[in-house]
């Protein structure tokens, strides 16, 4: 059984203050790397991250968000090309953390193990162990086999490919580097005795309530594609701020604002499909609410364009207390896949939109910029439905309220 919850679950909660609790195996700990890890540096090299999401067992705050982690690599190796004589061989990491601190100094033994790392190209098994991409099955690898059978019949045509993918496309880099701010969830493999004392203020719910319900009730609930035009995306989370504090709080959660869809990004994201790797500012495809194209639109990737976070925010007419109010639609893209009918590449998503409704509103108070928090209830939303691309949307129909 997982026992992670989001910071949403803190706002049902008094202050708590525990001591001395333990948190069984089979846990999971969201945590966000404060240093590098990468399998082209020798094993044994230090690594620390931050839990970024609260650990909640029996309504009580066990683990608060901000707790370090720290330990060491191990299992590290850097990828190996093909010879003659050897077949090629992907990159390895273990990043294994094995303590725990608090920010007053307590520390204590960690057993955990890496179960996966958001929105990354690489698998990791059951005992952790990362095992980066290979090469030859890549985008790059096929475009060079189609260039190499053209050189069949048509050689000085396929020598200009070649220079043009030269100059313009980079090798595939199959190193397994990770950067600070780079996600994990860590599994605990043993039950963890946290005997420091836990103390938190919750985060107030948004006031009035009974403004708010009327504001939720009547926020438009559904995003309209725009080619053909169909619903779509179902709205999440609802923003009562300004613009600056929008972008500031999205800007320090580590999510980046996406590029205009134009033929520069177009381009720089075929160009990440086949170096697979990431881009931070990839554009997203068109979504109307109302009528209108998104005010804003911010995602959080890795290291492959495959898979990222994104969330698509509109300004609305309406204002609350005084206050700006902004709609937003959140969906996390798993995979991706030609598209026959449209011609092009489509993202899959996590059909538990509410998971993405969750992961925003989790990055979002770990910034210490939110005010007040409400998840609040809103009648008449389908709760199961689909996207434009038929994807399945499957939510409990609530909307995250933010005020900054």
């Amino acid at each position: 059984m997982k026992f992670r919850f989001g910071f949403a679950w803190i706002m049902l909660l008094c202050a708590a203050s525990l001591e001395g609790t333990v948190v069984p195996a089979g846990t999971i700990l969201d945590v966000r790397l404060t240093t590098e890890a990468s399998s082209d540096k020798p094993s044994g090299e230090a690594v620390s991250g931050v839990l970024i999401a609260p650990i909640i067992l029996n309504g009580a705050l066990v683990l608060p968000a901000g707790l370090r982690v720290t330990g060491m690599t191990s299992d590290a190796s850097p990828a190996q090309a093909a010879t003659d004589t050897t077949p090629e061989k992907p990159a390895t990491l273990k990043i294994q953390f094995t303590r725990i601190i608090d920010a007053k100094g307590h520390e204590q033994a960690l057993a955990s193990v890496v179960e996966s790392v958001d929105n990354a190209r690489e698998t990791v098994d059951s005992g952790g162990l990362i095992t980066g991409i290979t090469p030859s099955k890549t985008y790059g690898a096929r475009l060079d086999q189609g260039i190499g059978k053209l050189a069949n019949q048509h050689q000085a045509l396929a020598g200009l490919l070649s220079s043009v993918k030269s100059a313009v496309v980079k090798q595939v880099d199959p190193a397994i580097d990770y950067t600070p701010g780079v996600e994990l969830k860590l599994k605990l493999t043993d039950a963890l005795n946290w005997s420091a004392p836990v103390a938190i203020e919750s985060v107030p719910p948004v006031t009035p309530a009974g403004a708010l319900a009327a504001l939720v009730s009547a926020a438009p609930m559904r995003t309209v594609a725009q080619d053909p035009p169909s619903p779509s995306d179902i709205t999440n989370l609802m923003f009562l701020g300004t613009a600056e504090q929008l972008q500031t709080a999205f800007q320090r959660a580590g999510w980046f604002a996406a590029a205009a869809r134009n033929r520069s990004s177009e381009f720089e994201t075929a160009r990440a499909m086949i170096e697979s790797r990431g881009y931070s500012e990839a554009p997203v495809s068109f979504l109307y609410l109302n009528g209108k194209p998104p005010d804003m639109t911010y995602e959080k990737q890795n290291n492959t364009f495959d898979k990222r976070h994104h969330i698509r925010i509109w300004l609305q007419p309406d204002q609350f207390e005084g206050r700006p109010v902004w709609m937003g639609a959140a969906t996390h893209d798993i995979s991706i896949t030609f598209s026959q009918q449209k011609k092009g590449f489509t993202h899959g998503i996590d059909s538990q939109i509410d998971r993405e409704r969750s992961k925003v509103a989790d990055d979002l108070l770990f910034t210490g910029l939110v005010r007040a928090y409400t998840l609040a209830y809103r009648p008449g939303v389908p709760k199961d439905l689909s996207n434009a691309t038929g994807d399945k949307l499957i939510t409990d129909g609530k909307v995250a309220v933010i005020e900054f």
